[in-house]
């Protein structure tokens, strides 16, 4: 990032153009496909300003799945919420979000599991775990309101296919996996909420 003599420097756009960059890198190339000289030069900084900003490479790498963890809860959480009150609405808004994901040109599955299967000990599994756990919260309070006799195990039978749709559209590339982990849910949804005849 040069920056013209006498011009002032601004920490903030220096620290977001970083993890920008470094999380598209990233994404596409995985925590070990990049070292910190070509990722220094893809984003126009000096190791020493990736290091003031991040500590290390592990630093930048602990921010940008936490920004990114933030980014992708918030963003079904406004799925959900975009649906209105009713709960089978709120669970086909999550899974038809992840469907138009699945189908974006350069879809790698999730990064935050992804780094936590590279390194799967340490900061990128904490941020997964917390990650999963933060959908967990957004599942089981779906299952919550739908009147589920157990929403805890339903929130997790949901995360489970969630997870598992996101595998299958990474892996296997398939178009309906979203489709059908939504189908699963909304069934799973119906006969947990049933009432006794």
């Amino acid at each position: 990032m040069p920056v013209p003599k006498g011009a002032t420097l601004d920490p903030a756009q220096t620290r977001a153009t970083i993890l920008d960059t470094a999380t598209r890198l990233l994404y596409e190339r995985g925590l070990d496909g990049i070292g910190v000289a070509e990722l220094c030069a893809a984003v126009g900084a000096s190791k020493e300003t990736l290091y003031r900003h991040f500590g290390s490479k592990d630093g930048l790498v602990l921010a940008v799945l936490e920004a990114r963890s933030d980014r992708v809860v918030r963003w079904l959480r406004d799925a959900a919420d975009a649906a209105g009150e009713d709960p089978a609405a709120q669970l086909a808004a999550v899974f038809d979000a992840l469907g138009r994901w699945y189908a974006q040109p350069g879809f790698r599955g999730c990064a935050i599991v992804n780094a936590a299967v590279q390194r799967h000990a340490g900061a990128p599994r904490d941020v997964a775990a917390r990650h999963l756990a933060r959908h967990l919260e957004l599942l089981t309070g779906i299952a919550r309101r739908s009147g589920a006799a157990d929403p805890d195990r339903l929130g997790r039978q949901f995360l489970a296919l969630l997870e598992g749709a996101t595998v299958l559209a990474d892996h296997q590339a398939d178009p309906d996996a979203a489709a059908l982990a939504k189908h699963a849910a909304l069934t799973l949804l119906r006969q947990e909420t049933v009432g006794p005849a």
